[in-house]
């Protein structure tokens, strides 16, 4: 049996998940068992406005591995994550994990992570686009995003990596504390790319992940702030003066 770290701690942001929820976590609890250690952390705040806080109290009342955070004053995803990663931080976790929930990223893809975060790398970045792995159920408008962003991404930034919009990834602590202190400057998805193009002098892999797309929107502001940060780094790369952490 694979020997897996096991200080490790999910980080996953919730928002009306409550019809996936339980499916989900059912999932995460067995890989928690098959690695032998691990906590999740679940952030909530005012977007939800279903039952899901509800159930997540509900399963950390059960399951101690298992921790609820509220914070109503999360202004967008990026202060979920965020919040959620100071949590782990805070908790003395050496490796964390981000992923979405609602069996968008399944957690069974979680000791392929901790086995990469293991073995030396400070980044592991789950791919849709390597070998093992795939978007599935996706509709068109997702995966023309996603494959769009990463090409730009490639073409603007002179990224190497194949997936360059995956919320699915994990960092070492050390890592991690430089993410949380950097004033990063996306508010929605231009996140992931963000922390991809700033990370790109630490030792990075690329882990394959089965995504399922939970909707095919994206809002108008997530694609503005995505373009104004886009070329900001655009700029400075031009520049030579992009910034690393």
């Amino acid at each position: 049996m694979p020997k897996y770290p096991n200080n490790w701690a999910a980080v996953v942001p919730l928002a009306n998940e409550e019809n996936d929820l339980g499916e989900f976590i059912s999932v995460l609890v067995k890989a928690m068992d098959e690695t032998g250690g691990g906590k999740a952390y679940l952030i909530v705040d005012k977007v939800s406005k279903d039952r899901t806080l509800e159930i997540c109290r509900e399963i950390s009342a059960r399951e101690p591995r298992i921790a609820t955070e509220w914070i109503p004053g999360n202004r967008h995803i990026v202060d979920a994550y965020l919040n959620g990663f100071k949590a782990a931080l805070a908790g003395g976790h050496e490796i964390i994990i981000e992923m979405d929930g609602g069996l968008s990223h399944d957690p069974r893809a979680i000791p392929a992570f901790l086995r990469a975060l293991n073995e030396g790398n400070d980044c592991a970045f789950g791919s849709r686009y390597i070998n093992g792995g795939s978007m599935v159920d996706s509709p068109f408008s997702r995966r023309f995003l996603s494959k769009g962003g990463t090409l730009l991404a490639k073409v603007l930034l002179g990224s190497q990596l194949s997936d360059m919009t995956s919320g699915y990834q994990g960092f070492r602590r050390d890592v991690l504390q430089k993410i949380v202190d950097h004033p990063l400057r996306s508010r929605a998805h231009f996140y992931q790319t963000e922390l991809r193009h700033l990370l790109r002098n630490q030792k990075l892999i690329e882990v394959p992940i089965h995504y399922r797309a939970p909707s095919p929107s994206v809002s108008k502001g997530a694609i503005r702030n995505s373009i104004s940060v886009l070329i900001h780094y655009t700029l400075l790369r031009l520049l030579g003066k992009s910034p690393s952490i």
